[in-house]
């Protein structure tokens, strides 16, 4: 397939430290959804759609990774099978650096966005009914047209690494991003409300293997007070502390909420 030029000499190196510094704070509903456990993986808002996909993109039996097959001239896009109208929801996508060439974009569609294009283009955030961000170059698309670079405290385009989080609060129609654990900030606003939304990907490189992965997520109630106390209690302890819980004054019961939900 076309579009393998890797560019990598104008990125920075992803290290995990690169992210920490552009994180930016939340709300705690976010807090609690990234640092919630995961869903099954067996979940169906873990699938690709076996139908609305370019016909150069395979899915694996189990539905949760497409492959591209090589084509040459052309630009393929999928998209998630189950989408979302409400709500705050966290996906995952993992998508090898060295199998992105060029245009690789994660991002969401509504349900009818064009999923096949010939030449080598940007197809999630290249129309009105997508929005996208570029990983090589870092822009952020919508309505064919690039709206800025993210995150925007970077004067060189970042490598970004193979995982990455898609985080959708349909309800304030807001979508932003994280890497290594670092919410990364909303890169869009106003996505259209009461409207299906789903995550979809967009690729022209031949051989490039993406997998989604739902995590978590939440009606627009606010958060439980046993959960927000819950991530309070973690995020002070620090990465180090946390295998230290059966140390802490509580009862075994709480001590297992705080192992098991986070």
């Amino acid at each position: 397939g076309g579009g393998t030029s890797p560019g990598s000499d104008k990125t920075l190196p992803s290290s995990p430290s690169a992210f920490p510094p552009l994180a930016v704070p939340t709300s705690s509903r976010v807090a609690l959804i990234l640092n919630s456990s995961a869903v099954s993986p067996g979940d169906r808002r873990s699938h690709w759609s076996s139908q609305h996909h370019s016909p150069h993109f395979q899915l694996s039996q189990c539905k949760q990774e497409v492959t591209r097959a090589p084509a040459e001239l052309s630009s393929d896009g999928v998209r998630a099978e189950v989408g979302v109208e409400s709500g705050l929801h966290v996906w995952e996508v993992t998508w090898n650096p060295e199998h992105r060439g060029s245009h690789a974009v994660i991002g969401i569609s509504r349900q009818d966005c064009p999923l096949q294009d010939s030449g080598y283009k940007v197809l999630v955030g290249g129309d009105s009914l997508s929005w996208g961000w570029e990983l090589q170059t870092n822009q952020l698309w919508h309505g064919g047209e690039t709206l800025a670079c993210f995150p925007k405290e970077t004067d060189a385009p970042l490598r970004i690494p193979e995982r990455v989080q898609l985080v959708l609060d349909a309800d304030a129609g807001t979508l932003g991003f994280a890497v290594h654990g670092s919410f990364l900030g909303v890169a869009f606003r106003g996505l259209p409300p009461g409207v299906e939304l789903f995550p979809a990907v967009s690729s022209v490189r031949g051989g490039a293997q993406i997998v989604l992965r739902y995590l978590n997520g939440t009606t627009r109630n606010p958060p439980a007070l046993k959960a927000l106390c819950g991530l309070s209690i973690l995020q002070n302890l620090g990465q180090q502390g946390q295998n230290q819980v059966d140390k802490l004054p509580l009862p075994p019961l709480l001590q297992h909420y705080l192992l098991s939900s986070f």
